[in-house]
């Protein structure tokens, strides 16, 4: 049975996880403005994945019989000073939520919640590359701040084409 405290607190988490995917339209929205295609289409990809995986969480509800909720979220930030404010702002979204999936993991733990624990396992991996790939990012953005096109040779060759990753949790409606 999956414990009630994890079952409140992944709720929770898929409002997170749609608030990201509402921060990440608007820092794409911000890059389309300014003409930075490559930008805009590396965050309306972020947009989705986080997306995704807030409906991997309602899915791992559906398939454990509990309650889904889904908890109301703040507008994002959709005004940014320059070209290296969206993307810090995305780091610390990102460090914020290794902290919330951290925490999730900590519950399930303490609950003695295996197949919860378990299906946090791959959320975990996922933060890991999620804040390297933002770090790497605001790098190079800080370095290029005068140089889009810097910034959009940079995204087009690092970013390009990702595939699926197999070992994802199934996403509901998916």
């Amino acid at each position: 049975m999956t414990a009630p405290r994890f079952v409140d607190q992944l709720n929770v988490q898929i409002g997170n996880e749609l608030a990201a995917h509402n921060q990440y339209l608007a820092c794409a929205v911000y890059y389309d403005a300014l003409t930075m295609p490559r930008m805009a289409a590396f965050f309306y990809a972020q947009a989705v994945e986080e997306r995704e995986h807030a409906m991997m969480m309602v899915q791992y509800l559906l398939d454990t019989d509990t309650e889904v909720r889904f908890p109301g979220v703040e507008a994002p930030v959709s005004g940014f000073e320059d070209v290296v404010a969206p993307v810090a702002l995305a780091l610390e979204q990102e460090k914020r939520v290794t902290g919330q999936i951290n925490e999730l993991l900590r519950i399930a733990r303490e609950e003695h919640d295996y197949a919860s624990e378990q299906f946090m396992q791959w959320f975990i991996k996922e933060q890991v590359e999620e804040v390297a790939t933002m770090s790497d990012l605001l790098a190079v953005v800080s370095r290029n701040r005068d140089d889009i096109e810097d910034i959009e040779e940079y995204v087009a060759r690092e970013h390009s084409g990702e595939d699926a990753d197999p070992t994802a949790p199934r996403a509901a409606g998916a």
